[in-house]
């Protein structure tokens, strides 16, 4: 039997386990097991409790309804009465329901300031996405959830663009790809963790951008807003390029332009304006720099427009690379492409504002991302939608799509709308002006519908989503083509010449089989060959000839995709040339030159002679030339196709086949010594230096 003191002590004991003061030493315990203890212990448990869902995804419908300030039945008959039949299938009602949740307490609680930096919100949005991969009661229970749990593409793909901010439908992709590198294509919570604290660090930073009189003045009167700012620091200069001199400065980019102040004594001089938003017929591409007019570092912005007598060029200097230089011209190109969208598409009002919200939205998670990845292996342009667009095959169909989306569906602040089943997440414009920006002028209310990117319907895939699933599609398919052309590329001039030789081997062996009919080598064959061919001309069947010849080679083409299904394919067997020393590779370089300037040669006298026989420089031969173009076309006009098909046909057998009549000999022989003596035009070379002097 225990002694008092004993059993006190046990009991102290026990409840410092309970109060979590000594957990450590049984282990860590899952948020969610005390979670669900918690809910277990709650007089409501069952009723909240809903059977379809798992563990998980109960919890996380827990959460939703603390924000929405309802229980999760209250929940679940929202959605029975609002949802189509088909939503409601019990095949994907768990998920289904569970969405409706997720975008309704998303829309209410991205409406607080500073949510990105709130633990609550971070664990929360990630939690959903657990939650989408197991939705229903017959998935794994994950009744011992702890922080290596990741979360794949498709989940992160569904609920991140619900906050605009965090993602949007056209680069999630690309986004989770690099939030994602490293960790085997599963997003783990600490790198999410980051990559929110990141965005909200991004968003205080732009709050804060602080600008000259000078330019406060200019930038004032179209109410723009201030995106980024280089140059301030000494240590990272940004330089203008005017002719062979070169100036520093800091650069400004607004939503509307590009600004550049040079720097004098004490302050910065009167800024240059670049303008993005009027149709300039602007090009904004990478460029060369380097001292006295020189090209030799890869590190700057070149800006042309029509409005310019001359370029601008803004370098971006760094020891290494040109990372720097390839986020502002990501950045500058963005704000370019998203005006040329407003432009294209006749864009005003509202929906203009949000086009302009989705560019500022994709500069933040840019700005975001390279805080917390290595800035050496991000592809900036690829995490900004309108860069995006403008590479992807199919990119000009998803701005199309966007385009056509007029309207938005009303949001109240619990976004309990009504759409024939559809139920839809926060707007892009609503996102930024709840972050502190106020873009555009238009005083139309910020929940009036409108244009809609991030927008995600419950259970459904939008127009938008099935053009970008399409396009990237298209994308992977055109990558790995490319890179199993790049496998095959190999190194040599001899190695080529081999590969391209047991490639056109098939076509060399037909045209040795031709060559030994022409010259009678089997002479039966040769005869049977020409009176088949001959019949077949004679009775104008050559075309139908040619499309029996198509057929047969379709029909080849199916028998044989069908009886190699499955099998690997086949490599073709090249023999290697022997190896081949620097000095024999230059030889053969040369020796390709000159069989290739030999070619170029003989064609420029070919076409030197037509042009002497055309404009009548000799005479004689032009008049030759010209009766003999006569007779061909008297020939053309009274002998049927058929008979000048038939004659040229003979007469190519009747010249090899043997014995060769004395005939065709004697006008080969009177054909070759007239063109032969044919003088060439004569050829004046001048200079370039000679045509300035004149």
């Amino acid at each position: 039997m225990a002694t008092p003191t004993v059993s006190k002590t046990r009991s102290m004991l026990e409840g410092l386990v309970r109060e979590g003061s000594f957990k450590w030493l049984l282990g860590k315990r899952s948020s969610f097991n005390e979670e669900l203890e918690e809910m277990e212990r709650s007089p409501s448990a069952g009723r909240n409790w809903i059977a379809e869902l798992s563990p998980l995804a109960n919890l996380v419908v827990r959460r939703c309804s603390k924000i929405l300030g309802v229980s999760a039945s209250e929940l679940q008959e929202s959605f029975n009465a609002e949802a189509s039949d088909s939503l409601k299938h019990h095949s994907c009602y768990a998920r289904n329901f569970l969405e409706y949740c997720c975008f309704r307490a998303l829309a209410l609680s991205t409406q607080v300031t500073g949510h990105l930096a709130d633990k609550k919100f971070q664990r929360l949005t990630y939690d959903m996405m657990l939650a989408w991969e197991t939705p229903g009661v017959a998935s794994q229970p994950l009744l011992h959830v702890d922080e290596d749990l990741t979360v794949g593409l498709e989940a992160f793909s569904r609920i991140a663009p619900a906050v605009p901010i965090i993602a949007n439908v056209i680069i999630s992709e690309n986004l989770f790809e690099v939030l994602t590198v490293g960790t085997d294509g599963r997003l783990q919570f600490s790198i999410y963790e980051k990559y929110l604290s990141g965005l909200e660090r991004a968003i205080k930073k732009m709050k804060t951008q602080t600008d000259s009189s000078l330019l406060s003045t200019v930038r004032l009167s179209r109410r723009e807003k201030i995106l980024e700012v280089d140059g301030t620091v000494t240590t990272q200069p940004v330089l203008e390029h005017v002719g062979i001199s070169t100036w520093p400065g800091r650069v400004t980019l607004t939503d509307h332009a590009l600004y550049y102040e040079a720097l004098r004594v004490v302050s910065y001089d009167k800024p240059k304006t670049y303008d993005l938003a009027d149709d300039l017929k602007q090009i904004v591409n990478p460029e060369l720099t380097g001292p006295w007019g020189t090209r030799l570092f890869d590190k700057a912005v070149l800006y042309k427009s029509i409005s310019l007598s001359e370029p601008a060029v803004i370098e971006f200097p760094e020891l290494k690379g040109h990372t720097r230089r390839d986020y502002w011209l990501a950045v500058i190109r963005e704000i370019l492409f998203v005006h040329r969208f407003i432009k294209k598409f006749k864009i005003s009002g509202v929906e203009r504002d949000k086009a302009l919200s989705l560019a500022v939205l994709g500069i933040l998670r840019l700005q975001a991302i390279q805080e917390i990845i290595s800035v050496n292996s991000v592809h900036c342009d690829t995490l900004l939608m309108f860069n995006l667009c403008d590479q992807l095959p199919g990119g000009d169909l998803i701005l199309e799509t966007l385009a056509s989306i007029s309207s938005l569906r009303k949001l109240d602040r619990t976004t309990s709308d009504k759409t024939g089943g559809g139920m839809h997440s926060i707007s892009a414009r609503v996102m930024v002006s709840n972050l502190g920006f106020m873009l555009g002028t238009s005083s139309t209310d910020l929940n009036e519908v409108g244009l809609l990117v991030g927008e995600t319907a419950v259970g459904e895939m939008s127009s938008l989503e099935k053009v970008v699933k399409e396009s990237q599609s298209s994308f992977k398919k055109a990558v790995l083509a490319q890179e199993t052309v790049d496998g095959v590329k190999v190194d040599g001039i001899d190695t080529n010449l081999a590969v391209m030789k047991e490639l056109l081997l098939p076509v060399m062996e037909v045209g040795r089989w031709l060559i030994s009919l022409i010259h009678w080598d089997d002479p039966m064959k040769s005869l049977v060959f020409c009176l088949v061919l001959t019949y077949v001309i004679w009775r104008g069947w050559l075309g139908y000839t040619f499309g029996l010849m198509i057929i047969f080679l379709a029909i080849f083409m199916v028998l044989t995709r069908f009886c190699n299904q499955g099998r690997p394919v086949d490599e073709i067997k090249v023999t290697a040339p022997p190896p081949m020393n620097t000095v024999e590779q230059l030889l053969a370089v040369q020796d390709a030159i000159s069989q290739a300037e030999q070619f170029i040669q003989d064609g420029n006298i070919v076409l030197l002679k037509f042009r002497g026989l055309l404009l009548s420089i000799y005479p004689q031969a032009s008049e030759k030339f010209a009766f003999t173009l006569l007779g061909v076309a008297l020939i053309l006009a009274f002998m049927p196709s058929k008979y000048i098909i038939l004659l040229t046909f003979l007469e190519t057998f009747t010249r090899y086949s043997p014995p060769r009549t004395a005939s065709t000999e004697r006008w080969t022989r009177r054909l070759r010594e007239w063109w032969f003596s044919i003088p060439a035009a004569p050829v004046v070379l001048e200079r370039e230096e000679d045509k300035k002097k004149k």
